[in-house]
């Protein structure tokens, strides 16, 4: 099972950016998918951008279009989220997730989680 360990979150004021990344334990960066999920308090985990194994295929949720963008460095075995144009209703912590599925915006369809990083926009 691929361990996932995400860095990156903090505190920012409304407009501003951040970049998140998510190494995974593995040398072999293999897993199909990888995805960033998020869980604002007292919501439901939802899905915010996923990205291929090979970076060919990408998904974003429509609050975060335009704004995010999920990249991937294979021969690091890294995942990242740059985030710009950050709103308070961004606040959230954000989730690492890897695994094959054929519906990458699930999250019932990733077996491997990171820990999470707190991102928290002030207006």
């Amino acid at each position: 099972q691929v361990q996932l360990v995400e860095s990156g979150g903090g505190l920012v004021q409304a407009g501003g950016s951040l970049r998140l990344s998510c190494a995974a334990s593995e040398r072999t960066f293999n897993t199909d998918w990888m995805a960033w999920f998020r869980q604002a308090p007292g919501k439901e985990r939802a899905f915010v951008a996923a990205i291929s194994r090979l970076g060919w295929s990408t998904h974003y949720a429509d609050s975060v279009k335009g704004r995010f963008t999920i990249s991937r460095d294979n021969a690091k075995s890294t995942v990242f989220l740059q985030m710009n144009g950050l709103k308070p209703e961004d606040t959230a912590v954000y989730y690492c997730a890897a695994g094959t599925t054929s519906t990458p915006t699930m999250s019932a369809a990733y077996k491997s989680w990171g820990q999470g990083t707190q991102v928290t926009v002030s207006s």
